[in-house]
């Protein structure tokens, strides 16, 4: 029988006076105690809340009756019906937003930890072998390629090859991922699991090609000549800065950069690995989303005199997952809020030796319903800092746009679609960061299968 009532488990987690001198997983896989123990949690909804608020559609009630029968091979591909990222998502989607957000368990007991549960079967499910490629129709003889290899362009891909299709995914870097590998630290994605979850990819026949920056090394169109259709999953890797005075100043990176550094490059281990980074000892983080967080913590572990993070908003607006920013806080990361950035400023070698901000009141909502900050004046002061993290945004590179005149993007350069989700070219379509300017893994996972359904009704002729 259910036992709804009994106490949520968050699993273990490393302790955090330890964990912030470290980069290693903060949250520990479910031990197979504790997750029958929270599979016992669920009701098993016949309309389920939870699974109608998965964008990917995973059998949320389904894979957690076989956890709970200890049937881990039967949960595993349950979930892979629908998602062949069930370790990564189970770690990094925000499942507060989604899932979890809709259990009708979550406001008198607690929501079922669905999140740790998908984790859990992903782990168990490898370490035990069982986890398999999905099986793939008979070859259709229609060739797919794919710019980008982060989560949206992945889940296109799996879908595509799951089809029937002939599938390429061509890389800018000299690794596979995406933002999951240059964005999202290994303290809450392991590099392994990126590795791991790709090689399920790559054993239904999808080829993963590094070193392919399309739109200098090919073009589209040059694509659209060797391939039936094109998926843009290439993702928002373009830094939105402040535009205030002493931005260029030396010390201040964007989030992209230092997260690249951190994560791509690795370069905390400097100098086992070749990529140096230079921190100070106070460290001051623009913005308040789960890059702000990543950069924050990061920060952290590079061992400054302090992290601040310093957001325009108050502390209800913050778009950061809640249990990031109770890390970070556990982490000794501190916040102050309702500040406008206004001047960073150097000392005689250009060096950054603090930041010009005002105060702020929350004034009326803004287009997304949040309160926008109104300046106070005279209130400027200036707070000391000698690095400087801005994480306010992303935008796409330009680079497709500007060498794929035909195809349509808006002032932001995100790349328009038409209400069937085609792009202003026959056989290209799109998803992800690309379409968004900036959004979560899940979304562009979904992005990526509704696409792959899209190319291959085009590619049926339908």
């Amino acid at each position: 029988m259910p036992n709804p009532s009994a106490p949520r488990n968050n699993g273990y987690q490393q302790a955090p006076d330890v964990r912030k001198h470290n980069f290693e997983e903060v949250a520990h896989t479910f031990t197979d105690e504790q997750a029958h123990n929270e599979a016992e949690r669920c009701l098993h909804c016949k309309n389920a809340r939870c699974q109608a608020n998965c964008p990917v559609g995973v059998q949320i009630p389904d894979f957690i009756a076989y956890v709970k029968g200890g049937n881990i091979g039967a949960a595993v591909s349950k979930i892979m019906e629908t998602s062949l990222l069930p370790a990564i998502c189970g770690r990094v989607c925000p499942q507060e937003k989604h899932c979890e957000g809709n259990c009708v368990l979550k406001d008198k007991f607690g929501a079922v930890n669905i999140g740790m549960l998908e984790r859990y079967t992903a782990d168990t499910a490898r370490k035990q072998g069982l986890l398999k490629a999905p099986k793939t129709a008979p070859k259709t003889g229609k060739k797919v390629v794919c710019i980008g290899s982060g989560p949206s362009s992945i889940a296109a891909a799996a879908e595509l090859a799951r089809a029937g299709h002939d599938v390429t995914v061509f890389e800018a870097l000299h690794a596979f991922g995406g933002v999951l590998r240059y964005g999202i630290p290994s303290f809450r994605l392991p590099r392994e699991v990126i590795d791991h979850e790709i090689e399920t990819v790559k054993a239904m026949g999808v080829k993963f090609i590094p070193d392919v920056l399309v739109g200098a090394t090919q073009t589209v169109k040059e694509l659209l000549a060797q391939f039936d259709a094109v998926y843009v999953g290439s993702g928002a890797g373009l830094p939105t800065m402040t535009g205030i005075p002493g931005e260029n100043g030396v010390g201040v990176y964007s989030a992209n950069e230092f997260l690249t550094r951190i994560n791509l490059m690795q370069a905390y281990k400097f100098p086992q690995t070749d990529t140096p980074i230079k921190i100070g000892q106070q460290v001051v983080v623009l913005g308040a989303g789960n890059s702000a967080m990543d950069a924050a913590r990061s920060a952290m572990r590079l061992e400054p005199q302090s992290v601040t993070v310093c957001y325009r908003r108050s502390a209800a607006e913050m778009p950061a997952r809640a249990a990031e920013v109770e890390h970070a806080k556990e982490e000794g990361v501190g916040f102050e809020f309702l500040l406008t950035p206004k001047e960073i400023l150097t000392d005689e070698n250009g060096r950054v030796k603090g930041i010009k901000f005002t105060r702020n009141e929350l004034g009326a909502p803004d287009e997304k319903g949040r309160r926008r900050p109104v300046e106070i004046p005279g209130s400027e002061f200036v707070k000391e800092a000698d690095t400087v993290i801005v994480a306010i945004g992303q935008r796409p590179n330009p680079v497709i746009a500007k060498t794929t005149p035909d195809l349509k993007t808006t002032s932001r350069g995100v790349v328009e679609m038409d209400e069937q989700g085609k792009t202003s070219i026959p056989g290209v379509y799109a998803g992800g960061d690309i379409i968004r300017g900036g959004a979560t893994v899940l979304l562009a996972m979904k992005d990526g299968i509704e696409a792959a359904k899209r190319i291959h009704a085009y590619l049926g002729g339908k």
